[in-house]
């Protein structure tokens, strides 16, 4: 079997499936209680903040666990929505965000805010001078994601960091769940207020994830209880959860210094591969590229019928985002990127990790020739 699609999800690391049955085994007790297993288990807790604090060049108080990308896009924008809608009811995003940062403000629209959804150029990027001209003086928020989760466009996040410290007034959130562990974010550096992370992209487990919420910024919380996670994010801590994450994260970085050279290196061969497969047309921009995506279409072959053809062979790979595969409905990240609708219908993502090897991309191209033309000469 050759995996090629890691932004979907990655296979847990060994070790985070040892550390997770181990933490719910043996310090299965509630972090909240005040009893002895209560409180090992809040210790393994802080321990586990301590450490991606330490990864991310945090503080540990701005650290909250959530249970992935999605609670944490909606954390920051709604919380952020809910606080400050007295202040001001507007907010500016692409028009490209994962559907989790997309229907959070769809929602808000119909609760009264006002959206500006900022264009791409042909490559899935925005323009700084775009966004600044957007901001008015009821703007909040600005959220933009770091690494697109189908085509792999890197965003402008540090320009647009340099651009709102003129702006001290309006708080930014950085969806950076494609990009850790590929493309560096300095979170002090450049002025982000929160970034959102997701265990599983990075081999941690399903429903584990983080928000970063800078030191002296606030949200209203959206789940009402307990008042865990400093009354932000009410309900029984994953004690097993964050430990596996916080193990994933200290390991996938641990590997990113000789992984990185690796994967650069397979998606130059699988681009390169790829280019000489007849009326291929390759969507994922040179520059501005995270190194883990290639996102192509083969002219006039669906994509789901090109991916099942792929897994007969043993090779797995997707549509759009996995949030969104199942709809069968052209990629609008491709449409607003000015893609034909009919070459959208045959977009086809690549993704790899650090596990992928050199002989797998070879494999793999092999197939996707194969594939294509078995196709074709059925459709002829």
């Amino acid at each position: 079997m050759i995996y090629l699609d890691n932004s979907a999800t990655t296979k847990p690391f060994k070790e985070v499936l040892d550390s997770f049955v181990t933490v719910s085994s043996e310090y299965y007790g509630n972090p909240s209680s005040l009893h002895n297993m209560g409180a090992q288990a809040e210790k393994l807790l802080s321990q586990a903040r301590e450490q991606v604090s330490k990864l991310l060049k945090v503080k540990p108080s701005e650290i909250y666990f959530t249970s992935g990308g999605t609670e944490g896009n909606n954390l920051a924008i709604k919380g952020t929505a809910l606080l400050h809608k007295n202040k001001g009811r507007h907010l500016i995003t692409s028009s490209v965000e994962h559907p989790s940062v997309r229907s959070a403000m769809e929602q808000l629209e119909q609760e009264g805010f006002e959206i500006t959804y900022l264009p791409v150029d042909r490559y899935g990027r925005i323009s700084v001078a775009d966004l600044e001209s957007a901001i008015r003086k009821d703007t909040i928020l600005i959220s933009i994601m770091h690494v697109n989760n189908e085509v792999g466009t890197v965003q402008p996040i540090e320009e647009i960091g340099d651009l709102l410290k003129k702006y001290p007034t309006i708080l930014f959130h950085v969806d950076a769940v494609q990009s850790i562990g590929k493309i560096p974010l300095l979170l002090k550096e450049g002025r982000v207020d929160f970034c959102s992370i997701s265990g599983h992209k990075f081999h941690g487990l399903k429903g584990t994830g983080a928000l970063y919420i800078r030191e002296g910024t606030r949200l209203a919380p959206l789940f009402s209880g307990g008042n865990q996670e400093r009354k932000l994010r009410s309900g029984t801590e994953n004690v097993a959860g964050a430990v596996a994450m916080a193990k994933a994260l200290r390991m996938t970085l641990t590997k990113a210094e000789t992984g990185l050279v690796r994967m650069k290196k397979i998606q130059s061969m699988l681009r390169n591969g790829l280019t000489e497969i007849e009326d291929v047309q390759i969507h994922t921009p040179h520059e501005h590229a995270a190194p883990h995506i290639i996102n192509f279409s083969l002219k006039g072959i669906k994509s789901e019928v090109f991916i099942h053809s792929l897994e007969q062979k043993g090779i797995y790979v997707s549509t759009t985002s996995a949030c969104s595969s199942k709809k069968k409905s052209p990629s609008k990240t491709l449409l607003v990127m000015g893609v034909p609708e009919t070459l959208a219908e045959s977009a086809i993502r690549i993704s790899l990790s650090f596990e992928n090897s050199i002989e797998e991309a070879i494999t793999a191209l092999e197939g996707f020739k194969e594939s294509a033309d078995q196709l074709r000469k059925v459709m002829k």
